[in-house]
């Protein structure tokens, strides 16, 4: 049922134009998807919506660092020796896999469907397992040489790190702050899975708060709580997700104290952020490396110290997974003749719903089409609004439910003689009347 459950969710994602596979026409590019009309929508509405929460604020400031960066940065960070995953070939089948997931993982072989690849390390057709490092490499200038390697970064904290002075000195921020920043990050997954989950192309909104040694913990435990409240405040539901503290011995080599926020996908609890302790590690390697100061003097107390960082780690990618799956429902809707039929929906918060409002004209003459335009014209000026002529009403509610789009107007003879249509709402698909000048504050009280 969860199978068939994630099957729905993928389908309707490419039927309404969320998700597509990378390059299908050419067979597709394992791992890489290419955002839709209605997802990329979806996916910057929920950027923004981070954005606003972390920097409009007095405390924390935005950057947009490079994803190129000095290649003595991720000696630095501990990627070149530690960013690796255990690796492990079948010697029949040629498939690859992490060895650290052989429980979870099926046979490469489609002669023996649905058979674990548990089974073929018990009869020996493994290889031993070696280190493969996820960063993808590749080259700066005319010549392809040792002295030319680069790196697409791994992750986006990195580029923080690096720019704490630089940030701190242009806007004279005092202890604690932070910085925030939402981009693209690689990885050479061994083997992606679950659709959007576990991709080798996604992005990420990071945030590093840096703190004075000693403040940390208490700190570290505030971040936790604000950040689950700020996915429940976007509709997520409470009883799809939680905490999972990672154990002392399976800590990253930069933390002190690391917990993820999961959410409940239809295969399973996964991580979509993650909150760590990461003490003053990153910054004291980067001093290091680079042989430049990089602390901060106190000037209440006159100490000179290396700020401890509290991380809060949030994929974009897996965030619009999760917002996706939590929104997506089948229920019962009624028809003109007075029955009812399977409605699929999604419920997203209304701020985060691609298309805001759609109207439609309830026929196409009789200067229904004109008042129509006429208020689609003047919704753009302030929300993403869709027109539709096209069919009986009942399938155009039918298609906006799919898309998510919380409101629909109707315009009707009744709005000649009035100037009212009719606003149904998604959700509980009640309806009612309002002028048509009364549409856009009643949908930004709605999204508020």
């Amino acid at each position: 049922m969860k199978n068939d459950l994630m099957d729905k969710i993928v389908s309707l994602a490419k039927r309404r134009g969320f998700v597509f596979q990378s390059s299908e026409i050419y067979g597709g590019l394992n791992g890489c998807w290419d955002y839709g009309p209605l997802g990329v929508e979806l996916l910057n509405n929920l950027k923004q919506a981070w954005w606003r929460s972390m920097t409009y604020c007095d405390d924390i400031e935005g950057l947009d660092a490079s994803i190129l960066m000095h290649p003595k940065v991720w000696e630095a960070s501990g990627h070149v020796e530690n960013f690796t995953d255990p690796m492990v070939d079948c010697k029949e089948c040629k498939a690859r896999f992490r060895a650290d997931q052989i429980e979870d993982s099926e046979c490469g072989n489609k002669g023996y469907k649905g058979r674990k690849a548990a089974k073929c390390m018990e009869e020996g057709k493994f290889t031993d397992a070696r280190n493969f490092n996820l960063m993808f490499k590749t080259y700066m200038g005319a010549i392809e040489s040792e002295d030319s390697i680069a790196y697409l970064r791994p992750e986006t904290a990195q580029g923080i790190f690096v720019n704490f002075n630089n940030v701190k000195e242009s806007t004279r921020q005092k202890l604690p702050f932070g910085i925030a920043q939402i981009g693209k990050a690689f990885r050479n997954e061994i083997n992606t899975k679950n659709f959007l989950f576990r991709t080798r192309e996604f992005e990420q909104m990071e945030m590093q708060y840096f703190v004075k040694p000693g403040s940390d913990e208490e700190i570290y435990s505030g971040w936790k709580e604000r950040r689950l409240n700020w996915w429940m405040d976007l509709g997520v539901k409470k009883e799809k997700l939680n905490f999972a503290p990672h154990p002392a011995d399976k800590l990253a080599h930069y933390a002190k104290a690391a917990v993820d926020i999961e959410f409940e996908f239809p295969f399973g609890f996964g991580e979509i952020e993650g909150i760590h302790n990461r003490s003053d590690f990153d910054l004291s390697q980067h001093a290091k490396f680079s042989g430049k100061k990089i602390d901060y003097f106190d000037e209440q107390s006159k100490e000179r110290f290396t700020p401890f960082v509290i991380e809060t780690s949030a994929g974009a990618s897996r965030g619009f997974m999760a917002i996706l799956c939590n929104a997506y429902d089948e229920d019962e809707a009624p028809t003109s003749e007075g029955k009812s039929e399977k409605r699929t929906v999604l419920h997203f918060h209304p701020k985060l719903a691609p298309i805001k409002c759609a109207v439609f004209p309830l026929v196409n003459k009789d200067g229904l089409q004109e008042i129509s335009h006429s208020i689609t014209e003047d919704l753009q000026k302030s929300f993403k609004v869709f027109y539709d002529e096209s069919g009986a009403v009942g399938r155009r509610y039918r298609r906006q439910d799919e898309c998510g789009t919380p409101f629909c107007v109707t315009v009707d003879y009744d709005t000649l003689k009035d100037d009212t249509v009719t606003i149904r709402e998604r959700d509980t698909m009640q309806q009612e009347r309002i002028h048509k000048d009364k549409i856009k504050v009643y949908i930004a009280e709605k999204m508020s």
